[in-house]
């Protein structure tokens, strides 16, 4: 996306002019109401407004939207221009409203947001689901301030449609160091599993999310994007609410993290993203998936604690 010349170690996913050619023939552009079908694995270079109206109902098993938080932020050619908390919440209702008509009465939507925005985004998400909890994340950049406590995390909340809805615990329970053995009178490990490296332990997953890296110049899924996703972030939100063969919606797709994750996880996926350097991003990220299917943290059905090692295959089964 940029101009100037990479590191050599840089792994940034970029394009060059003859990959944005290629990859924008296969952008989805349609004009007039799509079934589920002709949108299935496919990223539409559209506006959000434009596309609501196209979509069919009832067809989505998980909504996830990163929309712009309420700042003055520059994306790619396009900008948002930061609004009062009010304004901000309307906005968020004009197009929450209608994508709730695509979920299923089973899906689950997570809505992403910093502490600024939180407020507005639950007040526009109760209208029209049911919050079960606020995932807060670490992202661990974040700029210093003076006068004030950095800023490095993230709300994202969590919705669904009514009662009846999926989440699958097993498949999102982190692997976790053992900092205080315990073992039972014949001095073996309870609960946890004992190895050259040290112990470790599957833990439930809670609402606070500490192991997650946003993705930077040396790890293969990062682009340019100004506010990308971390893969990992993906995983545990697509696992845990959502099975094999779902449908996957993102409206504000950005450079296709959660198609991308939903791919290599076995759902399929509909992303909507306007501006097309973006969506071309995200194809590159598409086809390159089809080779390389890792998620950075997570492997063997288990999400790693942060810079922890892997202390033998599957070992999530030994558990």
């Amino acid at each position: 996306m940029t101009k100037s010349k990479r590191a050599p170690r840089n792994r940034t996913v970029d394009l060059d002019p003859k990959e944005r050619a290629q990859y924008a023939k296969r952008l989805f552009r349609p004009k007039i109401a799509q079934s589920p079908n002709r949108l299935m694995n496919k990223t539409l270079c559209m506006d959000i407004y434009k596309a609501l109206p196209l979509l069919p109902e009832n067809f989505v098993d998980l909504l996830f939207i990163d929309p712009p938080y309420n700042l003055n932020k520059q994306f790619g050619a396009g900008a948002f221009k930061k609004m009062g908390n009010a304004d901000y919440e309307t906005w968020i209702d004009s197009w929450l409203g209608p994508l709730v008509k695509t979920l299923k009465k089973t899906a689950s939507v997570y809505i992403c947001c910093d502490w600024r925005s939180s407020a507005a985004v639950s007040a526009a998400a109760e209208k029209h689901l049911r919050i079960r909890n606020r995932i807060t994340w670490e992202r661990e950049k974040g700029r210093g301030a003076k006068a004030n406590w950095k800023t490095s995390s993230e709300d994202i909340w969590f919705c669904t449609v009514s009662n009846d809805y999926t989440f699958n615990l097993d498949a999102v329970k982190q692997q976790r160091r053992v900092l205080a053995p315990y073992t039972d009178e014949r001095g073996k490990p309870k609960d946890w599993i004992k190895s050259k490296q040290g112990g470790f332990r599957l833990t439930h997953p809670s609402n606070l999310w500490t192991d997650i890296t946003v993705p930077f110049w040396s790890m293969p899924e990062n682009t340019d994007h100004p506010t990308q996703k971390p893969e990992k972030l993906l995983a545990k939100i697509i696992l845990a609410s959502s099975n094999e063969g779902d449908v996957v919606l993102d409206s504000f797709l950005g450079s296709g993290t959660t198609s991308v994750t939903a791919k290599k996880l076995g759902r399929n996926y509909v992303g909507i993203e306007k501006d097309e350097q973006y969506c071309c991003l995200a194809e590159k990220r598409l086809a390159q998936a089809e080779k390389y299917k890792t998620i950075q943290g997570y492997g063997d059905g288990v999400f790693w604690e942060r810079n922890s090692k892997r202390v033998c295959d599957k070992i999530s089964s030994k558990s």
